[in-house]
């Protein structure tokens, strides 16, 4: 920095870092686009897998079991049938177009990543911009 220069001022800091992590966000987005349109399927798949973890984790009340129990047994076991022949079809598929367990775990992965890369910049960033306001 030249003798004109004056140091950034905090808020100069944080805009940058804001940029810095807005760009993070948009790179991960971006390889997050490139895995799905590489593997569709399996990043459905993905989806899917989530969104039942979800549902096992999430506790059934008393009262759903009290209004819905009946219906309930009868949903699961449909569910049961209808999961299974989804199973069945969405590997026939993937079998079909050559996409492998080890494609979709790459695919995921390099989600995954971007995705923690762009948080770990986000929170570097804060953290510069707090630590030079002080």
């Amino acid at each position: 920095m030249s003798a004109n220069q004056t140091p950034p001022t905090a808020r100069e800091k944080a805009i940058e870092a804001y940029d810095s992590a807005r760009d993070s966000v948009a790179n991960a987005g971006r390889k997050a686009g490139d895995g799905i349109e590489t593997a569709p399927l399996i990043a459905l798949a993905g989806g899917l897998a989530v969104g039942a973890l979800l549902a096992v984790l999430l506790p059934k009340t008393a009262k759903e079991s009290e209004l819905l129990g009946p219906v309930g047994e009868r949903i699961t076991g449909t569910a049961r049938t209808a999961a299974e022949a989804a199973k069945d079809a969405g590997k026939a598929k993937l079998e079909e177009l050559g996409l492998t367990r080890d494609a979709g775990a790459e695919t995921l992965k390099s989600i995954l990543k971007g995705a923690g890369d762009a948080t770990k910049a986000s929170a570097q960033a804060a953290i510069s911009a707090v630590r030079d306001t002080k």
